[in-house]
């Protein structure tokens, strides 16, 4: 990204993360081990990254507030509404995965 200044780029890269986050919320079908199986992180690794670069700043931010940004409702209310138990494939693919670390 030669040619654009540091504020210009951090704009452009708090608007890929506000419609990432966005399309995470639309797409409740998607589920979070889905989603650490197939690229290794989830809305939880997106909400505790929010919250460390809060915390770097010294902002006031809590788990449960970085978690309900990102998934546009408090956590145990996504949870009851959209997750569902995870299936022995998507358990055995993350085991699989977790091994390697």
């Amino acid at each position: 990204m030669d040619g654009i200044d540091e504020t210009t780029r951090t704009e452009l890269e708090a608007a890929v993360f506000r419609r990432l986050v966005s399309h995470l919320q639309g797409r409740t079908d998607v589920q979070n081990i889905d989603l650490m199986n197939l690229a290794g992180f989830c809305r939880n690794c997106l909400s505790n990254w929010l919250k460390d670069a809060a915390d770097a700043r010294g902002l006031p931010l809590t788990k449960d507030q970085s978690r309900e940004h990102v998934y546009g409702m408090p956590y145990d209310a996504w949870k009851a509404q959209h997750q569902s138990e995870a299936t022995p494939e998507q358990a055995a693919a993350f085991a699989a995965r977790s091994d390697k670390h």
